[in-house]
């Protein structure tokens, strides 16, 4: 009985408007930064117009990269609440794929801004199999203090051991198939963020990620211990960890030619939760070159590619599909996304240097078999 699930980091699925911007120029957005603004409420105003403007073009992309997973079960990062994500269900992904995602759950996070973890399911997979919705459990709440998880390393970013853990969620969604249990656990982990306390925006939030990770694992690892572990049992947890165990460096440029070359990068939060054989990375089954779902650039001098959107199939699972390879779905990125030779596919319509984009994420999919 084939289930098809994927994970899209939709990126800034809102159903407000972000006025930040003004007094943060960081936030502001770089059409926005060619004008003398005269006030905020001028500033409201050309936010308001410019957010709309743009809307359409992008949510198109993103529900044609939806569409394209195929998914029964759909995993996703950046949606404001259930509002938004049934205004672009029914609105753009409803009308392209000609059936909808009915059943939609979330909770709200801790991300700041709104931000939240979101999973849909159809009623039925495409082969005609029931999908029914059993639980939903959030574990925003959980604190350093509740799982022993502080780092005097987390001091250094200004966190304390009795704040939350998550920053955004670890959404833990039950479901059956024909019958058959599996559990989804939909994450979004920190950011890498800015260079902090002279380290780089990566090395100085990996304390969080690496307690994110380490909730996960004691979450999952803790509602199977009753029913002897969490290794026979059928669980993904799927989501964008934004972090990456290797990246493809390029250099050169468009005249001289592209390179690509593979590096490993000794500490990643995803080695927690691979560690000793606790799940399978399912992409990692594709060759170095094609794992990659995000194309990172701060100018020529630092560009690269890496997997920052996972799958990662209990053990069970990944024996009892040991041939399956997922599926990276590019076609949405932006037009300066550098492919590596062979790589490149046909962008969606009316895509620029830059935007409209589905996402700078790719969605991941795969076709598991629930035997």
């Amino acid at each position: 009985m084939p289930v098809r699930i994927a994970t899209f980091n939709v990126e800034n699925l809102m159903s407000r408007f972000d006025f930040s911007g003004f007094r943060n120029n960081l936030n502001m957005d770089r059409s926005l930064q060619l004008f003398q603004i005269q006030d905020e409420a001028q500033f409201r105003q050309l936010e308001q117009a410019r957010a709309i403007a743009h809307a359409d073009d992008t949510r198109q992309l993103t529900a044609l990269a939806i569409a394209e997973t195929h998914a029964d079960i759909l995993c996703l990062q950046e949606v404001d609440n259930i509002g938004a994500l049934n205004a672009f269900e029914f609105g753009y992904l409803f009308k392209m794929v000609g059936e909808g995602y009915r059943h939609k759950y979330m909770v709200e996070g801790n991300d700041s801004r709104g931000i939240d973890v979101a999973v849909l399911l159809r009623d039925q997979t495409r082969y005609g199999e029931p999908i029914e919705f059993v639980s939903m459990t959030s574990h925003a709440h959980v604190t350093y203090d509740d799982f022993g998880l502080y780092d005097p390393q987390l001091g250094l970013v200004g966190i304390t051991a009795n704040e939350r853990i998550f920053k955004r969620d670890c959404l833990e969604i039950d479901v059956r198939i024909a019958g058959k249990p599996l559990s989804l656990f939909v994450c979004h982990f920190k950011s890498m963020g800015s260079p902090r306390n002279g380290l780089d925006g990566r090395t100085s939030t990996m304390p969080v990620r690496l307690a994110e990770a380490k909730a996960v694992r004691r979450i999952i690892s803790e509602k199977f211990a009753a029913s002897g572990g969490p290794a026979d049992k059928h669980w993904l947890i799927c989501g964008d960890f934004n972090d990456y165990r290797e990246r493809v460096v390029i250099g050169g440029d468009s005249m001289s030619g592209y390179t690509f070359a593979p590096v490993n990068d000794p500490v990643s939060c995803v080695d927690v939760l691979l560690e000793g054989g606790f799940c399978e990375n399912l992409v990692e089954r594709r060759p170095i070159m094609d794992r990659w779902t995000l194309y990172h650039t701060r100018g020529p001098q630092e560009r690269h590619l890496c997997q920052l959107d996972y799958i990662l199939a209990s053990p069970e699972l990944a024996r009892s599909n040991g041939k399956v390879l997922p599926d990276i779905i590019r076609n949405g990125q932006p037009h300066r996304t550098i492919f590596p030779p062979g790589q490149e596919v046909d962008r969606f319509p009316r895509t620029g240097w830059d935007r409209p984009k589905a996402s700078d994420h790719c969605p991941v999919a795969v076709t598991l078999d629930m035997v």
